[in-house]
């Protein structure tokens, strides 16, 4: 009933009475119900809620007052608050926290009609490549379960890709999006930073975090990128540009459309065969009418530095909310508030966490905060300051999402800085405040390959477009686990 069809496909059965959103939405729990235990995509599933929505959807389509997203099932990562339900970020910390309030994104997307099937597994606080960062145990990839899905939004990534949602969100602060979608073979975008309400998404890095979609296509990606964007004032960082109409958008010519390449995404940190089936899937870019050109980003290579100095530094602020004091997990029987503060965070987080809060920390420390954060802050300005550059000259540019296919679980445990290169071609447009989209490029020894595109600000409407003309061109979206 899923099928490979897409939203758009589901929506006109919906609409024909092919079937009920009720009726899809149990085949979807019927399918959690039969992989998920192989899976573990998902930490908690809303049944109950699902089908009191999907209900609710069939009368609205009943009604003819059917939007794109009306009864369709829907995932979302599990650092979204939504009232009444269970909001962990992956974590012990919150491992009973039932959230008050509703956020935008998810609000936004119900308001649409869209049927929530429950919240899906993450790399804990979203600190992590490979989705096995989690209190709840490793996500695993539907392609090979012995693999990593990618990570932050493991859940999310597959979940799409074994065909439990048609769509789920998914939040990037480095790649956390680009880089699931990319190992599980489906397409992630992740908008310009400010494009959708952070509002109820629980913090990481402020400056970075950017809540997006992952999906089967970039036409399903556009349906669900216009219910969420737009202006919020709850806030602040969310921009008031205003929202094109993506899936209206999508048929444009590549006729004109100029893509770089740049040098330092095709270096020899990436495999040889991922390299060369990104080249074939840009050829295909240029046989639909763009442009290929080589371009340079002279310090693209230092934006993992900068990030790994950053992000952990926005974190140790962010997270020291989490005090056992007012939510979240508690120590038991406290001998002092010293005592409460380290016992709770000690048993609360995990050790990748508290490696991050432990470097930031550091980095933000009198007689460092120059040495490090500073000098992290400047490098952020002249990273953005390239991209600027380069897009005066080109429209878009092209590169591997990942630079290998997925690795084997536990394969980078051990070794934190192997497994911070993961997010090497992807967290440069996280400190540039940029929209980027993965797409499937084909497979390489029978895994996925992700191909990104990047863009200036606010170019989702350019970005979709292109992805959407090579999935009119190849089936490599449509390939699914066996």
């Amino acid at each position: 009933m899923i099928g490979d069809g897409g939203i758009r496909a589901l929506r006109e059965a919906l609409d024909q009475g092919e079937f009920s959103s009720v009726e899809l939405t149990e085949t979807c729990l019927a399918r959690i119900a039969e992989h998920d235990a192989e899976l573990n995509a998902f930490i908690t599933v809303t049944a109950e809620r699902a089908l009191e929505a999907a209900r609710a959807a069939d009368q609205r389509i009943a009604g003819g007052d059917a939007g794109p997203l009306t009864g369709i099932p829907l995932a979302h990562k599990d650092i979204f608050c939504t009232r009444g339900d269970l909001t962990t970020c992956g974590s012990r910390m919150l491992e009973g926290f039932v959230a008050p309030y509703e956020s935008t994104a998810t609000a936004r997307l119900a308001a649409a009609g869209a049927v929530p099937l429950g919240k899906t597994n993450m790399d804990e606080f979203a600190m992590g490549s490979s989705g096995e960062n989690s209190y709840f145990g490793p996500t695993r990839n539907p392609w090979d379960p012995k693999r990593v899905p990618g990570g932050s939004s493991s859940g999310s990534a597959a979940a799409v890709a074994a065909g439990l949602a048609p769509a789920a969100t998914g939040t990037d602060t480095g790649g956390s999006i680009r880089q699931p979608a990319a190992l599980c073979g489906i397409t992630g975008l992740k908008p310009t930073y400010g494009r959708v309400s952070r509002f109820g998404m629980i913090a990481y890095a402020s400056s970075l975090d950017q809540a997006g979609v992952l999906a089967r296509s970039a036409e399903d990606c556009a349906l669900v990128l216009q219910a969420m964007a737009g202006a919020d004032a709850r806030d602040s960082t969310c921009a008031h540009e205003p929202v094109p109409d993506y899936a209206g958008e999508l048929g444009g010519s590549l006729e004109g459309l100029t893509i770089g390449l740049p040098a330092g995404y095709w270096g020899d940190h990436v495999d040889a065969d991922v390299a060369d089936q990104v080249c074939a899937a840009c050829d295909e870019l240029e046989r639909a009418g763009a442009r290929l050109v080589d371009v340079s980003l002279a310090r693209c290579n230092e934006a993992i530095a900068a990030y790994y100095v950053l992000a952990p530094a926005e974190a140790s602020s962010n997270l020291s909310r989490y005090d056992g004091v007012r939510y979240g997990h508690r120590c038991n029987a406290p001998r002092s508030l010293q005592d409460l503060y380290e016992r709770t965070r000690a048993e609360g987080f995990g050790p990748e966490v508290k490696r991050r809060i432990l470097t930031g920390t550091y980095a933000l420390s009198t007689g460092y905060y120059d040495q490090y954060y500073g000098a992290a802050q400047k490098m952020r300005r002249v990273i953005a300051d390239d991209f600027a550059g380069v897009f005066e000259q080109v429209d878009l540019l092209a590169a591997p999402t990942a630079p290998n296919v997925a690795f084997r679980i536990g394969e980078k445990s051990a070794d934190p800085i192997a497994m911070y290169h993961s997010d090497i071609n992807t967290v440069a447009v996280n400190l540039a405040g940029l929209p980027a989209i993965s797409l499937p490029a084909g497979m390489v020894r029978e895994l996925p390959v992700g191909l990104q595109l990047i863009g200036p600000h606010f170019s989702e409407a350019r970005l979709l477009c292109a992805a959407h003309s090579l999935q009119q061109r190849t089936d490599w979206h449509r390939s699914e686990p066996r």
